[in-house]
């Protein structure tokens, strides 16, 4: 293993009654940043300020952070005893012993009940949505994990469907563009990430996840240099081909630098085992989004011609 400190041979399980604090960490709000990918309908289809569809969005969003916990609660429950082994996701609150496997179940069935009743009241085809996500999310803990390949496309699909969700959900019809570019670019966040997994975990990495037997970084790395080059010119085609102001080329530089920062991070400083704290810790790529969806706002919204 590499700058990473080695797992003890047995975890120091710690009992104790359930906190808020375990359960909270237990769907890991963390990673709920990735739902934020239910407002680009809203966004390109310049309804970003049309305060109703806004609402929408954000109970949408919602749905999405509770689906995604449960989904995370069955990861967990599967994954446990692999935690244990693994240098950090040790001190989850399943893998610790801090929370037990009923009580996950019973945080599971509320939120899971609660996710399909308020998607249930945003209309029938965002309640699809949300019902084909859920049932990604369980496919992807139980079988494709484990499935060189596609485990790091059912990731990008879960990404799909949230773009897909964030659309149907306000009523507005996605570019295909824009679905290819989110796919891309979930694959390339998902490839970067089994590439950190098996440099950092390279002594043990398959007792913690098996597929990694089924990789080497030499694979990786071309796979994502594909999907690196298949991005940039999938969105360059986007602001191009899409019916709106072909402005929005002048958002491409943004997306390039973000991208070859992302790698930078990956490559020099051994990022990329959490997408979510790569974008939530590193200022130049945190700048660069924000300009991003600054320059874009200007453009799509000061021009007042397309759709997403």
């Amino acid at each position: 293993m590499k700058n990473a400190p080695q797992p003890d041979a047995a975890v120091e399980i710690k009992k104790s009654a359930p906190s808020w604090i375990a359960v909270l960490a237990l769907l890991r709000p963390r990673q709920w940043t990735k739902n934020l990918l239910l407002f680009a309908g809203l966004l390109f289809s310049q309804n970003l300020f049309h305060t109703p569809l806004l609402l929408k969005t954000v109970l949408a969003f919602g749905v999405f952070c509770l689906l995604s916990g449960s989904g995370y609660i069955i990861n967990d429950i599967n994954d446990r005893a692999e935690d244990r082994k693994h240098y950090k996701k040790r001190s989850r609150p399943l893998a610790s012993g801090r929370l037990d496997v009923r009580q996950a179940l019973v945080v599971f069935f509320v939120l899971t009940a609660a996710s399909f009743y308020a998607a249930f009241n945003l209309g029938l085809p965002f309640l699809a949505a949300a019902a084909c996500y859920f049932l990604l999310v369980l496919s992807y803990s139980w079988w494709f994990k484990q499935i060189v390949i596609l485990d790091v496309f059912a990731v990008a699909l879960g990404f799909l469907l949230r773009a897909v969700a964030g659309g149907v959900v306000i009523g507005v019809r996605i570019s295909p563009w824009l679905l290819i570019c989110t796919l891309l670019l979930a694959l390339f966040l998902a490839l970067t990430k089994r590439r950190h997994e098996y440099v950092v975990m390279e002594d043990n990495g398959t007792e913690h996840r098996r597929v990694l037997a089924d990789y080497s970084v030499a694979y990786l790395d071309q796979l994502v240099s594909i999907v690196t080059a298949s991005t940039i010119m999938a969105y360059s085609l986007y602001t191009f081909t899409a019916s709106r102001t072909e402005n929005l080329m002048l958002s491409i530089p943004f997306v390039i630098y973000g991208i070859f920062r992302y790698l930078f991070l990956v490559h020099k400083k051994e990022m990329g085992g959490s997408p979510e704290d790569v974008l939530l810790k590193d200022k130049p790529l945190i700048a660069t989004i924000v300009l991003w969806v600054a320059v874009c706002v200007i453009i799509l919204y000061l021009d007042g011609r397309g759709s997403a």
